[in-house]
């Protein structure tokens, strides 16, 4: 009986391994672990000095190949994420940012930036019903983001000052973030 639940427990074992190894179902399982720990990731504020962007001067464009200056977030609350559409922290995030988006949009201004193609973008957000806007980078974007690795997320308050900082998922749409944007307003 006891091996019998052994080679059960090797055999679910091995079908796990093999479906991770599997590029068509890896995808969806690492998205699926990530939207998982992205629940129990919730930021709070950053408790020591907060770093304040020494510069606005930063221009990114849309897919229609507008400019959008940077400089004209200045006195705003910003909420700016780092993202790509083959990133599987970054789609597990997703849905939670779009939610937080469609009932911040009017209040915040958004800034997701991508250094992808437009069409693969485009397609992403039509696939998933996202309806906010991304920009890729003209120039580069102020010293004090520091990104180097991806999904990266800053909330920046009206003074400028980076209130949260955060890589990997996360929860957006948290009554704790809500709560900080809140009080930002």
């Amino acid at each position: 009986m006891l091996r019998k639940k052994i080679n059960l427990k090797n055999i679910i074992f091995l079908v796990v391994i093999a479906l991770l190894l599997i590029p068509q179902t890896r995808r969806p399982i690492t998205i699926f672990m990530h939207r998982g720990l992205a629940y129990l990731n919730s930021p709070s504020v950053i408790n020591d000095e907060q770093v304040t962007l020494s510069s606005y001067a930063w221009k990114l464009k849309n897919e229609h190949g507008e400019l959008f200056n940077f400089n004209q977030t200045k006195g705003k609350v910003v909420f700016i994420n780092f993202w790509a559409t083959w990133c599987p922290p970054c789609v597990a995030e997703m849905p939670e940012i779009q939610s937080l988006y469609k009932d911040y949009k009017d209040q915040i201004e958004f800034v997701f930036v991508s250094n992808e193609d437009h069409q693969v973008i485009n397609a992403f957000l039509d696939k998933h019903g996202y309806t906010f806007k991304v920009h890729s980078p003209i120039t580069m974007y102020p010293k004090e983001f520091d990104v180097s690795s991806i999904p990266r997320t800053f909330l920046i308050d009206k003074d400028g000052r980076i209130v949260l900082d955060k890589t990997g998922a996360v929860n957006w749409n948290s009554d704790t973030v809500r709560d900080i944007i809140n009080g930002l307003l």
